[in-house]
Parts: C-alpha cells; sequence; structure tokens
C-alpha cells in the first residue's frame, strides 16, 4: 500500500508531456514570394525568425523552423521589388488540449516551453509590398 503513492505519480508524470513524445520541436514550412501583380518569383532571399531562432532561405523552397509559442515572422528581399512580410500564426496543436486534459499543467508547460505544442500554417504566401497574415485555423 505504501508504494500506491508513488506509482501512480510516476505513471502520471510519463503521461504528460504528450506533445513533446507525439511531436517534433522542428516543423517544415514552404516560403513561396509573388510579386504584387501575382507573379510567381524565384531567387527571394527571406528571413524567419520568431523566439527560438533564425532561419535564411531563397523562396521558393521549405525551411525546418523551430516551433515557438509566438507567430513566425517572414521578411523577403528581392532586388526591383518592394520587401514582403508575413506573420504566420503560431497556435496551440491537439497535444496541447490532451496534456490539459489527461496529463495536468506540469505537460502543457513543458510542451509550451519546449514549443512542441504549438503548429505554424505549412504554407507562407509572401506577397511582395504587402504585410500577410496567414493563420492554419482560417486556412482553407
Amino acid at each position: 500500500m505504501k508504494y500506491i503513492l508513488p506509482i501512480t505519480l510516476l505513471t502520471l508524470l510519463t503521461l504528460t508531456g504528450c506533445a513533446s513524445i507525439t511531436s517534433e520541436s522542428m516543423q517544415p514550412v514552404d516560403v513561396s514570394a509573388k510579386s504584387a501583380q501575382g507573379k510567381n518569383l524565384s531567387e527571394v532571399d527571406c528571413t524567419l525568425r520568431n523566439e527560438k531562432g533564425e532561419w535564411d532561405v531563397k523562396a521558393p523552397n521549405t525551411v525546418s523552423v523551430r516551433k515557438a509559442a509566438g507567430n513566425l515572422i517572414v521578411k523577403c528581399k528581392k532586388a526591383g521589388h518592394p520587401d514582403g512580410k508575413l506573420s504566420a500564426i503560431s497556435r496551440a496543436g491537439a497535444g496541447m488540449y490532451g496534456n490539459l486534459i489527461f496529463g495536468g499543467g506540469v505537460g502543457a508547460l513543458i510542451d509550451h516551453n519546449k514549443g512542441t505544442a504549438y503548429n505554424y500554417p505549412s504554407k507562407l504566401p509572401v506577397v511582395m509590398g504587402q504585410k500577410v497574415v496567414v493563420d492554419r485555423r482560417t486556412s482553407k
């Protein structure tokens, strides 16, 4: 009987952190760029940034970024075009809700700090000369 409490606590700890177990801390995103007139552009220099790091890519291309609670900011430059800016909204994934329901606050806190609880939209279509907001909640 004296081992029931430690075993129960150990079991609860192993069940927390669902997103850490089922999700990666990195997420691939597709960065593309168009002119203000809608023409696809190539060899566009883009920088993606959030509180976990910064990544450079030549669009169109795919780059893996570290997931975080904060939005992913994308800034693109190409000679002859005004700069393009995009904000990709970070949204909590199913693992975070599973933590809150089944694992309690400990797992949610771990996943929040690691960034594994969050996801960005997978497509980041930058339009040169504009500020674009992309949210996977409203994307179809």
